[in-house]
């Protein structure tokens, strides 16, 4: 019981620890199939009227599970209107690894996808 008690706080802390690993593994893999979703909304509709708007719109629709107000979206292209350019959808989430009330890590969770228009 003695041993139980002593190593009982360094397992919960442990357990914490994967928790909140998993938690920003998970947020990292919202942003990156948004911001792939986005280019591919970019790319695609290119023709028929699309714009850089509607390509942040997918971005934030499609991380409909993180908190939107804190998402930032950035698409980029050279030329908007010429097939074979290449549109780069960029996300931003922030994280934070917080175990008992002491941050372990902090930042910005960033994922970049580049996509050729059609």
């Amino acid at each position: 019981m003695v041993e139980f008690a002593i190593v009982l706080p360094f397992l919960c802390v442990l357990v914490l620890g994967i928790l909140q690993f998993g938690i920003t593994l998970n947020n990292y893999l919202t942003i990156t199939d948004a911001a792939r979703v986005g280019a591919r909304q970019a790319v695609v509709t290119r023709l028929g009227g699309s714009t850089i708007d509607e390509a942040r719109a997918a971005v934030v629709t499609a991380a409909g599970s993180l908190d939107t107000s804190k998402l930032e979206v950035y698409v980029e292209s050279p030329d908007w209107t010429a097939a074979g350019s290449e549109v780069v959808v960029t996300a931003k989430y922030p994280y934070e690894v917080n175990l008992l009330g002491w941050v372990v890590a902090s930042g910005d969770l960033t994922s970049s996808i580049t996509e050729r228009l059609e």
